[in-house]
């Protein structure tokens, strides 16, 4: 199978830099995964996310003209299939039992509720007082 630009194809991790991964692909080209590409979220240490030997799916990015392949799981991934499974709730639960579906409903809305309030006391308090995730100061 010939190599294309914007192509999701499998290979084997076959070298982990600072930088990036580097990639096996069929045919036996290699290509580089940047740290960048690695993840949605902000790539510290890119051991965390991958390993050695591990299978991934890319996407082609670029082909140079010496050769040199780029590419991305993160853009493969977001390419991926779309899971159309839906959010299970278990309604046999003990504070569910002998209730009408009314009465449920009722209970998981006020449940919801209250942890969407938890949820932006906490990101307001953060928000207020400068929190930063890399724990950095301005």
């Amino acid at each position: 199978m010939a190599l294309e630009v914007g192509k999701i194809v499998s290979g084997k991790v076959s070298g982990i830099t600072s930088f990036g991964a580097f990639v096996e692909l069929e045919g036996g080209k290699t290509g580089l995964v940047h740290i960048s590409e690695v993840a949605k979220d902000y790539v510290k240490d890119i051991n965390s996310h991958i390993s050695q030997n591990q299978e991934v799916k890319v996407k082609i990015l670029s082909i140079d003209q010496n050769g040199k392949i780029s590419l991305s799981i993160k853009q493969a991934l977001e390419e991926g299939p779309k899971s159309t499974r839906p959010i299970e709730f278990d309604w046999s639960q003990p504070k569910y039992e002998n209730m009408s579906f009314e009465d449920k409903m009722l209970k998981f809305k006020q449940d919801s509720d209250e942890k969407m309030q938890s949820f932006r006391r906490y990101y307001e308090q953060n928000r207020r007082s400068g929190y930063r995730k890399s724990g950095g100061s301005y």
